[in-house]
């Protein structure tokens, strides 16, 4: 049977199929033509920046850091390059075996490996880390000849912080450390990601953080040409780095040595302040650190260390440190007195060595001797009836109000962070600091004590400096300052840090001289005499003896029998010298018992060495073993007795041996 084929209908389906199939073709050639107008036209900048970025990269060259000095152009932190062993985590595949083998060629410790599991733990990002520093030129080697076994694993020039005298100030001038995530947002904050590329560290602690962004410089760029394999392999262009500004300190490093040497090993602090403009001569903290441990990043050992010693050498003493400043206390409350006019100089109290107040007797020290007296004895013999009774009738708000100026009780705003507020009480104040409603209310009772320097009276020796440099200029009043000058890296010119002069206290002269003439006679006639006896230079002073720990009603304080820790603090302030005083200073030596055995002969060295230019010498040290302290009378020596306990004696003694010079002040070395 034959079959018909309807010959119009195959050629219409043929025809359609040819169309479809045209359109199709045509259609995907349009979709070519418009991929390629797309790259070729659209995206043709940005193509081609990736096709050179893949030829080419862009690296950060990080900046110089800037220099640290003391005022005498001493160097305290610099920089130093070497090489650098670091591994990227997310580019290595087994991070324990890869640290295994590299052990085989290099000398990687247990506290090279658990720096870096702390490192990975802080940082948590996918950027290399170091394994080990500071490697050699032969460790460079034997590690590039076996790089293509460790994949993510890379060697590194980086630029490395020195701090060359290690403990010597390191309160003072504080560490960098790797950037933590709360300084990267910050950074990201402050839209400065820009300048922190390549960068890892940051200041942490004193001017190394208050002024990072003098010291930390502009990170410069560098465009080179790179192989498949990503190995550099031309440097097509560079925008250098410039390095950041040094610092010029106000302290003067070998008077700072000399403090914390007569320390020893003791805690406390000092501050000494140019009462004319405000700069810190010396700002001491014990114990203190080494700055190095935190360069590389501090392993786990030394941080327990640091952290966990009841020493708390981390503890700024100077800047975060508050104590009561017992009899100290007294010249402020009688200049108080004075500018309030609720007591002139002649008033007469008579001490009987008991003040009884609301049915309770406030009593004094053995030491004490009854009788009259009057505004510059009671501050010559620290009588605390005197000021039992000037609390009584001044109350508290007063008192606080006439101290509050003087920088008692509030930051000072020197230029360093972390500075505390202490405490100068009031009626307000106490409503505030308490929470239960029976302890908010203030009681008469209360104010006797901070009469003498006790109670809720807690102060840091930044905030005593600033107050007697105040008292020492008649009223001037300086915000304190580390930082002297900042020298620009690229003109070297020096710019002063100006001294930001706060407004002058009414002081009334003649009352600022009585207390001036009080101070004086505590060096000559007081508590100071013995350790001030033959001075070149008049002084003023006043001695302070403070509770660590509150005692029981009845119970009676014993140096001897109390636990180390619990004995009282040996407080000193005062200005030298007295016809125009270029020094003020404050210090405490905590549970060292009287002020003049322990912290008045610190002042003593630090008066002598500002004033005389006098650094402690091998005849010092022969006298000081034997309880005595030989002291320059024209061109003679002759000895003194220096009331100093025991161990105290032997304490200076080690000291002095390590700092002793003949005659010239002996030369600070790393």
């Amino acid at each position: 049977m034959t079959e018909l084929r309807n010959i119009e209908m195959d050629l219409a389906r043929f025809r359609t199929r040819v169309f479809v199939v045209s359109v199709a073709v045509v259609f995907c050639f349009l979709l070519v033509f418009a991929r390629l107008v797309y790259l070729q036209v659209v995206r043709h900048d940005d193509l081609r920046a990736q096709a050179e970025s893949n030829r080419t990269a862009i690296l950060p060259i990080v900046p110089n850091r800037g220099l640290i000095q003391d005022r005498n152009g001493i160097v305290l932190a610099s920089n130093y390059s070497a090489y650098t062993l670091e591994i990227t985590p997310s580019k290595t595949p087994n991070l324990e075996n890869t640290i295994d083998e590299l052990s085989k060629i290099l000398d990687v410790t247990t506290r090279d490996r658990r720096r870096f599991k702390k490192l990975m733990e802080e940082t948590k990002s996918f950027g290399s880390l170091p394994i080990r520093t500071r490697l050699t030129d032969a460790e460079v080697a034997r590690f590039a000849a076996q790089r293509f076994r460790f994949p993510g694993v890379e060697i590194r020039a980086r630029l490395f912080r020195n701090y060359p005298y290690g403990e010597l100030a390191s309160h003072v001038i504080g560490y960098i450390g790797r950037i933590n995530q709360t300084e990267k947002a910050q950074i990201e904050e402050n839209d400065d990601q820009a300048n922190y590329r390549g960068t890892e560290y940051i200041g942490k602690l004193g001017v190394e953080q208050a002024f990072e962004s003098q010291l930390h410089g502009i990170t410069g760029v560098e465009r080179v040409e790179t192989s498949a394999g990503g190995r550099a392999v031309r440097k097509l262009a560079s925008t250098p780095s410039t390095p950041g500004n040094g610092l010029v300190l106000s302290i003067d490093i070998k008077l700072q040595k000399l403090v914390e040497d007569m320390f020893g090993d003791r805690r406390g602090a000092l501050v000494a302040i140019d009462p004319r403009n405000g700069e810190v001569l010396a700002f001491v903290s014990k114990p203190t650190f080494d700055s190095n441990l935190f360069v590389d990043g501090i392993d786990q050992d030394n941080w327990q260390m640091l952290n966990e010693s009841p020493d708390k050498p981390l503890l700024n003493r100077a800047l975060r440190g508050t104590y009561p400043p017992g009899s100290t206390y007294k010249p402020l409350m009688a200049m108080a007195a004075l500018n309030a006019g609720k007591r002139s100089p002649s008033t007469v109290i008579q001490d009987n060595l008991i003040y009884s107040f609301g049915g309770r007797n406030f009593g004094s020290p053995e030491t004490d001797r009854p009788g009259p007296k009057d505004m510059r004895t009671a501050i010559v013999s620290s009588s605390n009836v005197y000021f039992y009774s000037l609390a009584n009738e001044m109350g508290v708000d007063l008192i606080h109000d006439q101290l509050e100026p003087f920088g008692l009780g509030r930051r000072t705003g020197i230029d360093v962070e972390g500075e505390v507020t202490g405490d100068l009480p009031s009626t307000e104040w106490k409503r505030h600091k308490f929470k239960r409603p029976e302890q908010k209310k203030w009681f008469a009772g209360e104010t006797i004590s901070l009469g003498i320097g006790q109670g809720y009276n807690n102060f840091t020796m930044l905030q005593l400096a600033t107050a007697y440099a105040t008292i020492a200029s008649g009223g001037l009043r300086f915000k304190p300052r580390l930082v002297q000058q900042i020298e620009d890296v690229v003109t070297h010119v020096r710019r002063r840090v100006s001294s930001e002069a706060l407004e002058p206290l009414p002081l009334r002269p003649e009352d600022v001289q009585v207390i001036h003439n009080a101070m004086n006679g505590v060096t000559q006639e007081g508590t100071s005499r013995a350790v001030f006896v033959g001075a070149q230079y008049q002084s003023a002073g006043k001695t302070g003896t403070a509770q660590a720990v509150g005692l029981r009603a009845g119970e009676k304080y014993s140096d001897v029998k109390a636990d180390e820790r619990k004995r009282d603090h040996s407080l000193y302030v005062g200005f030298a010298p007295m016809d125009h005083p270029t020094v003020a200073l404050a210090l405490i030596v905590e549970n060292a018992g009287w002020g003049s055995a322990s912290a008045a002969p610190i002042a003593r060295r630090v008066f002598d060495y500002l004033l005389l230019g006098q650094y402690p010498g091998v005849e010092d040290l022969a006298a000081v073993t034997k309880g005595m302290a030989t002291v320059p009378i024209g061109k003679t020596r002759v000895a003194a007795e220096v009331p100093w306990p025991r161990e105290d004696m032997k304490l200076a003694a080690a000291a002095l041996a390590a700092t002793a010079a003949a005659s010239a002040p002996a030369p600070v070395r790393p």
